[in-house]
């Protein structure tokens, strides 16, 4: 019994995690931009096929594949965002929404007319493959991978935000981004740098998430609100705020899917309804 919860538990955190790597690009974005990206999504496939093409096209391992698709998303991301982003920074939301919720249309059609329209199969390395026992209980040694890969990504963004110069002009820019442009900050500049950096690490979170999540072209509208819901939960704009919400998420759906696999899928949404209730800007996010 107490195997089967911390196995349980151990699915949850390493379910939690590819959510947090996908969406705190998306959080990010929304709290320093103020703009609703519902196509997010779109730029976590992109990774993923970036990945499965290398693998079967090209024979590249799979982990040689996770910065390429990182790196592609990224670009993706800083050339949307030059040109068409930019232009509805000061729309209003219904014109962001509509125009996102556009954008992943044309990507489900996208990847639908190059790869076809069933699931992309990925091969792991051998040793990523089966399970590994500690203290007896078998978990599987992906989703060590997976925590690890987080925990890495987690320091590293809140080194960059913290002790980096970037960072500083990242957080001058959230708290006030007329100010910051008057004290001589590129504002526009860290706005595109900032929506790469967010788009990358999507991609890289669609090439993580392949085995796990799964990859056809309709993972941009499957998956999309379980990201707004970190976001939501979270705060946007916070790196802690994301990576617990996150890890609520997961272990929670999880762990509904396991112990009451009848109404496990609406635990997250009761869970993101009394959480909101109780945090109306979220566990970590700032009031306006």
């Amino acid at each position: 019994m107490i195997g089967n919860a911390l196995g349980v538990l151990f699915d949850g955190v390493a379910y939690g995690s590819l959510l947090f790597v996908i969406s705190i690009g998306l959080s990010v974005t929304m709290g320093l931009m103020n703009f609703v990206n519902l196509a997010h999504g779109a730029f976590a496939m992109l990774g993923g096929y970036a990945c499965v093409m290398l693998m079967s096209k090209a024979g590249v391992p799979f982990l040689a594949t996770l910065p390429v698709a990182f790196v592609v998303a990224a670009i993706a991301g800083i050339v949307l965002e030059r040109t068409l982003y930019v232009r509805l920074y000061k729309a209003p939301p219904l014109d962001q929404v509509m125009f996102s919720i556009g954008l992943v249309f044309m990507a489900i059609a996208a990847a639908t007319y190059f790869f076809g329209p069933s699931q992309q199969p990925v091969r792991l390395p051998d040793f990523l493959r089966g399970q590994v026992q500690v203290f007896g209980i078998g978990l599987g040694a992906y989703r060590m991978f997976l925590i690890a890969v987080v925990a890495v990504i987690t320091v590293v963004l809140q080194l960059l935000l913290v002790k980096t110069r970037f960072g500083a002009q990242v957080r001058a820019s959230v708290d006030n981004a007329v100010a910051s442009a008057g004290l001589g900050i590129n504002v526009n500049r860290v706005f595109g740098v900032t929506f790469a950096l967010g788009s990358g690490l999507a991609g890289l979170g669609g090439g993580l998430g392949i085995d796990v999540l799964g990859l056809d072209p309709t993972f941009p509208f499957k998956y999309i609100v379980y990201f707004l819901l970190v976001v939501a939960i979270g705060g946007a704009g916070t790196i802690k705020g994301g990576l617990v919400a996150a890890m609520i998420l997961g272990i929670c759906d999880v762990a509904g899917k396991y112990y009451i696999p009848q109404v496990g899928s609406f635990i997250i949404y009761f869970l993101m309804v009394l959480l909101m209730i109780l945090y109306p800007a979220g566990l970590y996010g700032r009031r306006a």
